[in-house]
């Protein structure tokens, strides 16, 4: 038989996925939240529900979860008791938003920061399924100081600045390893509603126990940087880094190093913030650009948003090659829906427009997505 006429079948190419980027103001969690929540909440709990065999289930009860919250972030612990009274959280909900060890989670993502003649900015890819993206900027002062961010885990943020002029961005850290300790989403809200500067997250970050080996890059008003790797098993590390991917001293997981090329988008940030003339625009173009912009949607490794954070301005951005970007500040945020289209292997597109409340959150659209595709990632 000719061995040509032998062959593995195709992988069938996944649906184009459409996501509503919701832009949302609210001071205090209320009524929007509520609806930030009760979108979200039944696919983070099929999630939840699927990792019920894992290997720290049925160890943290929902009493011990809001000790430790109160015990690290004390700060937090009435926010958090007002978040369960708005969405009117059962027990398991309320010990989810409490971040307090929850199953493996991976996002994947880079970013930079970069002090030019305009200021501080910090540059970064949020790197995923986007139909695992809860699609949402939220202007909130929870604690009395504006924060802005993106949405993730509910009432966590996956990047975001406060009004002090602190940024703040994740990346997973390309390590296996989990232990107790809090998700790192609920980390960076915490250092945005209760740190002024890079010294005050820094200090924050040392005392504070990652549940898995996560990098946070942050910039200030002043310019001061720092990225800092925290995990499970070992002490946080400071370094004066500008620039991470998914890993931190070194590769420590070759199989996900591979997959997720984050050696070559090192080497390229690298080689951008190694310019003479680097500068804002440079870098931005950097992480529209390949290898740093990825369009793996179908894998689960596409770039869902750049996000660029000028804290020194109180403004920010969210970008994607060849689109309009959508602008946004402290001074003048304004709230509305702008759909994008994502297709694998393609660049990101104008969607329909569609207006509030008529776009699911990506979790209602394909619940049981959420726990397979995190499952697989975290092989």
């Amino acid at each position: 038989m000719d061995h040509d006429a032998i062959q593995t079948p195709a992988r069938p190419r996944p649906a184009p996925v459409d996501l509503a980027f919701r832009s949302v103001t609210e001071a205090a969690p209320g009524p929007k939240w509520r609806g930030i929540f009760d979108s979200g909440w039944p696919g983070w709990s099929a999630w939840l529900g699927c990792h019920a065999g894992g290997p720290l289930a049925g160890v943290e009860r929902a009493e011990q979860a809001e000790r430790a919250l109160r015990r690290h972030m004390p700060e937090m612990a009435r926010l958090w008791e007002r978040l369960v009274d708005t969405a009117a959280a059962d027990e398991r909900a309320a010990q989810f938003l409490t971040f307090w060890t929850p199953p493996r989670y991976l996002v994947h993502c880079a970013q930079a920061a970069l002090v030019d003649d305009d200021g501080p900015v910090l540059i970064r890819n949020y790197d995923l399924d986007p139909a695992l993206n809860e699609g949402c900027l939220l202007d909130s002062a929870w604690l009395g100081r504006r924060v802005m961010g993106m949405v993730d885990g509910m009432a966590g943020l996956a990047d975001g600045m406060n009004e002090a002029g602190l940024a703040v961005s994740l990346a997973f850290g390309g390590r296996p390893a989990i232990g107790r300790g809090f998700g790192v989403p609920l980390i960076v809200r915490y250092l945005l509603e209760v740190c002024s500067d890079v010294a005050d997250a820094v200090e924050a970050l040392r005392l504070l126990p990652c549940h898995m080996s996560y990098n946070l890059t942050l910039i200030d008003r002043q310019g001061r940087h720092a990225t800092v790797f925290l995990a499970p098993d070992r002490p946080p590390i400071v370094t004066e880094a500008r620039y991470a991917t998914n890993h931190q001293i070194g590769v420590e997981w070759p199989r996900h190093a591979r997959e997720t090329r984050t050696v070559e988008r090192a080497e390229a940030l690298a080689r951008t913030l190694g310019q003479p003339a680097a500068d804002r625009h440079a870098l931005r173009a950097a992480f529209l650009s390949d290898p740093v912009h990825t369009t793996r949607y179908g894998d689960g490794f596409g770039t869902v948003y750049t996000a660029v954070y000028h804290p020194a301005e109180g403004t920010m951005q969210l970008a994607w090659p060849g689109l309009a970007p959508l602008d946004q500040s402290f001074g003048a945020f304004a709230e509305g829906t702008r759909t994008i289209t994502f297709a694998d292997g393609e660049h990101p597109r104008e969607g329909d427009a569609r207006p509030h409340g008529a776009q699911p959150y990506p979790h209602q659209v394909e619940p049981r997505t959420r726990p397979a595709q995190r499952e697989e990632q975290g092989q």
